[in-house]
């Protein structure tokens, strides 16, 4: 299984971003049975949670996001995705996707970078 993230890119202050992670080699009954997480590791800072979601669909946030963040996911397609609103210079960062309870290998992440 490999995670491939994308998305990310160079906003200014409100600014928005849709980022996307594909589970690759993953198949459709054991990705609808994981429950994903966004991370972010922004520089000189450990990977923190900032997202996830359930194989209920239900949502948690870290509370820097919430209102602004929103995680999906399209089991088909093996992808969750991560909507990012109203980002602030704070948000800026690697983002990653990964498996909560049983990680996977990281992938390399999509850059985030939100400018003042």
């Amino acid at each position: 299984v490999y995670l491939v993230e994308s998305g990310g890119g160079l906003v200014q202050t409100g600014g928005s971003l849709r980022l996307s992670c594909l589970v690759s080699g993953s198949i459709f009954s054991t990705f609808r049975g994981l429950t994903m997480g966004w991370y972010r590791r922004a520089a000189g800072k450990q990977r923190e949670l900032v997202a996830s979601i359930d194989t209920d669909r239900r949502a948690n946030y870290t509370d820097s996001v919430k209102g602004r963040f929103t995680i999906s996911r399209d089991n088909s397609k093996k992808k969750v995705f991560l909507q990012m609103n109203s980002l602030q210079p704070e948000d800026t960062g690697v983002y990653y996707c990964n498996e909560l309870i049983r990680p996977y290998n990281w992938g390399q992440g999509t850059q985030v970078t939100v400018s003042s």
